[in-house]
């Protein structure tokens, strides 16, 4: 047997039935599979991946590709047969700017073009679902409680205006940003109502900003109507802190269980692994290696 065929014949087994994989709207990130948008959709065909989450492709980030390039990876995605869950997007991924100066203003006034360079390529790639973030500040510092006001009057904004274009805001959960943890989500939910505004609930990265338990305690903080859409991966506690990245089963976090709460609270959404590791150097094996594992997990639920 060659290479390719045993590989298509180990895909072949990691397939779930139909019937299975229509409870949860699994993704994965392309370019976590690889830069070259094609080689991606191959490898989901392979496993009957039907949703796909887009951060960069062909070396740059979508959102600094021309439009042009967002009208040939809709064709490539419309020609395999998946669809898009998440358009991700840089934007408020930077520090708090000073728009008390004229810096500060030109700073901000980028990231509202930036926002709307989102809303025409998820138009085009056919998402009404955009991934964002919350600021962010030093690493190994900590958020300036003084600044949140400010964060939150100008996510509400961008929520508003996503409402006006017809689009929804999923704002992720990150490292080194004013919303890094479970608790700092549920703060952001409270403060934030609009309902154009909710979250990409990534409780690895929870996990990774001192979260001891994203799920179940973490995930208790959240409203589950207001998760948007969900980032998978595991990882492993450090025992001085902080977390490790590694392949879904292999680490610390509880999948099925987290599985299981969506299904009993009726989440809607795509679960989306985003690998973040890799195996040999690729990153292709090790997204192959957590989607297997991400899919016993859902034969489990």
């Amino acid at each position: 047997m060659s290479l390719s065929a045993a590989a298509a014949g180990l895909a072949a087994r990691a397939r779930l039935p139909a019937a299975e994989r229509a409870r949860f709207r699994l993704a994965v990130t392309t370019d976590e599979i690889d830069d070259d948008l094609n080689v991606a959709v191959e490898f989901l065909k392979r496993f009957g991946i039907e949703h796909c989450e887009i951060r960069g492709y062909w070396g740059k980030y979508n959102t600094s590709q021309p439009v042009e390039r967002a009208r040939e990876a809709r064709k490539i995605l419309d020609g395999a047969g998946i669809r898009l869950a998440v358009l991700d997007t840089g934007f408020f991924k930077i520090p708090p700017p000073d728009t008390a100066t004229a810096k500060g203003k030109e700073t901000l006034d980028k990231q509202w073009a930036l926002l709307d360079k989102a809303f025409e390529r998820a138009d085009i790639l056919g998402t009404h679902l955009i991934r964002t973030f919350a600021f962010t500040h030093p690493k190994g510092g900590k958020p300036n409680p003084l600044r949140y006001p400010w964060i939150f009057e100008r996510v509400e904004e961008s929520a508003e205006r996503a409402r006006k274009a017809g689009f929804r805001l999923a704002l992720e959960n990150v490292g080194n940003s004013y919303v890094a943890t479970a608790a700092h989500a549920a703060k952001l939910l409270q403060a934030v109502k609009h309902p154009a505004l909710g979250l990409t609930w990534d409780p690895n990265n929870s996990a990774g900003s001192g979260d001891p338990e994203p799920y179940p305690a973490g995930y208790k903080l959240l409203d589950p109507k207001r998760i948007y859409h969900v980032h998978f991966r595991d990882y492993k506690y450090r025992p001085g802190g902080g977390a490790d990245w590694c392949g879904v089963g292999d680490g610390d976090f509880d999948h099925v269980g987290q599985l299981r709460a969506f299904l009993q609270d009726g989440y809607a959404g795509a679960v989306s692994l985003e690998t973040h590791f890799e195996i040999d150097g690729s990153k292709a094996k090790a997204s192959e290696h957590s989607l297997k594992g991400l899919l016993r997990a859902v034969a489990r639920v």
